[in-house]
């Protein structure tokens, strides 16, 4: 048995937590410093975390070890279950063309490339973060952003930053739905009050994402369709996590968000289309083997697929526009489809606990914890829901597709032997993520660097979200973070007289803006997107917009721990 400390170096609460965040200051540095590949550095992290459990926090290096090990089990399962499925759903549409027919239909809306962004990267992601969340939207809108044209390191920084406001929310709200039963406040209630803070935050995200595509020039000439999508995304989370239902929040919200793209498209027919950057070496330019993995023959020419027939727009080559049938439409669309009615039927109560009944919960063999206080703690409890977990809805999901598309168990084998090998280097990294966080979660190591931001007393409220942000970074996962510090924002919550509600709803909302730097996160869009390797150049383009958020989220916080904005507590 294993008790945890909090502070194990010279008896200081302060020293033990610069200890303590070593493994993360190592992870960061050399991701965004160093330019190592994350699985290396994912690796060398958990190497750091393991030394500072065993000499510094005193944890006996066999439950060290088994921590690891049991970090890495649920890195695979259900995270990567998830994304594995997912992925697989998309090449088997690549394989069979039907991607080809979407990514024209998703055109059609609009030429402009910094509102194809929004809709695809802000809208259809929050949808399927809606569904199916850990990482899925990631893999999936990055992909279809290349093949509209848009370079892999700018796809993935764009599924990245559009991948925050939906996350509280997120696989039908299992972020809060886990936040309330750790600290024992109301899912509804958490949810309206998660519903009054990220619907800010969604207001400006669509307008980064344009500033992103095309500069101050994108932000100019496309703010208001951009304000209005996260405008409509916002008041419709808001609307329906506090007077409809927690879990349906960001499907209402992106369906909403995405109407409201498409009739601002269709009251401007004079859009200006944002021209395709030219290629030339750049750090962005398409590398040639996703240009050979996305589909069709040609080449790719300044962000444009070139084929046969290609014709000239200015000074740049772009693919002929090819007119699909509505059944070629139909069957395109057809596996978002029955994606979304498969996570549906699978959420009905009746439905849900028939398919709880296949769920074993054990306790992870050799492992046995206490808290600092001697009471026995919940981290070696490892769960294997089968049926209720999204990645074994999404492979039923994509089992169906195969029958709708009529793919037979040959190529759906193939596709599936690419996803793997597609994902290798991320599921290494993912694996060792999750393995460094549950050993800081075991030896205390997270306990401690959270009790010491708690001692800042009133200050606290300004300073919630970054620990949310922080559980959010090390696990990739908004619940996790909510697993990990819900209790203790509670805690320090009585202590310094501030709304238990309010401090357990900011833990997710600044969860939601680690996700983007999370290793997890980066090696699963770097994976998409063909640029293995290269996810310290993702990290640098995106770090900056996640501390940018961060900071308002914090100071938003802070105002609704006052009398300013106090009133939206409910």
């Amino acid at each position: 048995m294993y008790q945890q400390v909090l502070d194990p170096v010279a008896d200081s609460l302060g020293w033990s937590s610069l200890v303590a965040a070593l493994p993360l200051a190592v992870l960061f540095v050399l991701l965004g410093g160093v330019r190592m590949r994350a699985w290396l550095a994912s690796l060398i992290a958990l190497a750091v975390s393991l030394a500072v459990a065993i000499w510094t926090y005193g944890m006996p290096a066999g439950q060290a070890f088994l921590a690891g090990t049991e970090g890495a089990a649920f890195g695979f399962y259900p995270i990567l279950w998830i994304v594995i499925n997912a992925l697989w759903v998309y090449n088997i549409t690549v394989a069979t063309g039907h991607f080809d027919v979407l990514r024209r239909t998703f055109a059609q809306v609009s030429d402009d490339r910094r509102l194809q962004a929004v809709l695809i990267a802000f809208s259809f992601g929050a949808l399927l973060e809606a569904l199916a969340g850990f990482g899925t939207p990631v893999a999936v809108t990055s992909v279809m952003l290349i093949a509209l044209g848009f370079e892999p390191l700018k796809a993935a920084v764009l599924a990245l930053t559009a991948n925050t406001a939906p996350v509280a929310f997120g696989a039908m709200a299992t972020p809060i739905l886990t936040l309330g039963k750790v600290t024992g406040e109301s899912s509804d209630t958490l949810g309206a009050m998660v519903g009054r803070q990220t619907p800010i935050l969604a207001v400006f995200v669509p307008l980064v994402l344009v500033v992103i595509v095309d500069g101050r020039r994108g932000l100019r000439e496309t703010w208001p369709t951009a304000l209005l999508c996260g405008a409509a995304f916002g008041a419709a989370q808001y609307v329906t996590a506090n007077f409809v239902s927690v879990p349906l929040a960001d499907v209402v919200a992106s369906l909403v968000s995405a109407a409201a793209v498409v009739l601002a498209v269709r009251l401007r027919p004079d859009a200006r289309p944002v021209p395709a950057p030219v290629a030339g070496g750049a750090a962005d330019e398409p590398t040639p083997e996703f240009a050979a993995r996305v589909g069709g023959g040609g080449r790719v020419e300044d962000g444009a697929r070139v084929g046969d027939g290609a014709r000239v727009r200015g000074d740049r080559r772009v693919a002929p526009v090819k007119e699909d049938s509505r059944a070629e439409i139909v069957r395109a669309y057809a596996p978002y489809a029955i994606i979304i009615a498969v996570f549906v039927v699978c959420q009905i109560e009746q439905v849900k606990d028939v398919l709880d009944r296949a769920t074993a919960t054990f306790s992870w063999p050799g492992l046995d914890l206490t808290g600092p206080t001697g009471e026995a703690l919940t981290l070696p409890a490892f769960t294997l829901n089968y049926l209720t977990t999204p990645g074994t809805q999404m492979l039923a999901a994509g089992l169906i597709t195969m029958a709708a598309l009529r793919v037979g168990p040959g190529p759906a084998l193939r596709a599936y032997r690419t996803t793997l090998v597609q994902l290798r280097w991320a599921i290494i990294t993912v694996m060792a993520v999750l393995g460094l966080a549950f050993v800081m979660n075991a030896s205390g190591q997270t306990v401690t660097l959270g009790t010491w931001m708690a001692g800042a007393g009133g200050a606290f409220a300004l300073l919630s979200p970054i620990l949310g942000w922080l559980g959010t970074a090390v696990t990739g996962s908004d619940t996790s973070s909510n697993s990990l510090f819900g209790a203790l924002q509670v805690t320090a919550a009585g202590k310094a007289d501030l709304s238990p509600v309010l401090m357990a709803a900011t833990n997710s909302s600044g969860g939601v803006l680690g996700k983007m730097v999370s290793p997890q996160n980066l090696a699963i869009a770097a994976a998409a997107v063909g640029l293995d390797g290269r996810e310290g150049d993702i990290f640098r383009r995106v770090v900056l917009w996640s501390l940018l958020f961060l900071a308002g989220m914090c100071l938003l916080s802070g105002l609704q721990s006052t009398g300013v904005l106090g009133w939206t507590v409910p």
